[in-house]
């Protein structure tokens, strides 16, 4: 997936399937993350920056930050596989390379390796200040696995 098909949008039933599947999810709702940007096996999630998400020194917090990094390397996913298959992690692994300032997140999961049971993925979490300067303060890898998707 080191191509540059990740640019591409995601066709508009990928796109919906997506999306409804992220509506769904208490926790991206519960955060207030929202998808960004959907295109061929890769995904961006933003999550504004509020007390809500943040620890006690005022950064958004580690688990807010995996999270979306977690989620987002699962849509990415999503968009290579059929409507008949769902994604699971196995694995990820991250690492906290800043405090995880800005005024939102951006994560963004890209497809490395996909596979007919097992995907790989890169993870990466950006602080984006007011007036556009980033900054990656996380990274990582993951591991997923296609499922059959459960009937309802």
């Amino acid at each position: 997936m080191e191509d540059q098909t990740w640019q591409e949008q995601a066709s508009p039933a990928v796109h919906k399937r997506v999306q409804d599947s992220f509506d769904r999810q208490g926790l991206m709702a519960h955060l207030g993350a929202r998808l960004a940007h959907i295109g061929h096996g890769r995904v961006h999630i933003g999550l504004p920056a509020s007390p809500e998400v943040t620890q006690q020194h005022g950064y958004v917090h580690a688990g807010a930050t995996s999270a979306i990094a977690d989620t987002a390397g699962g849509y990415a996913v999503l968009t290579l596989f059929d409507k008949a298959s769902e994604v699971l992690t196995v694995e990820y692994k991250i690492n906290l390379l800043a405090p995880a300032a800005g005024d939102h997140l951006e994560a963004i999961g890209t497809v490395l390796k996909p596979g007919r049971t097992l995907t790989v993925c890169r993870l990466e979490v950006y602080g984006v200040q007011s007036d556009g300067a980033r900054k990656l303060v996380a990274n990582g890898q993951q591991t997923l696995i296609r499922v059959d998707r459960t009937p309802g």
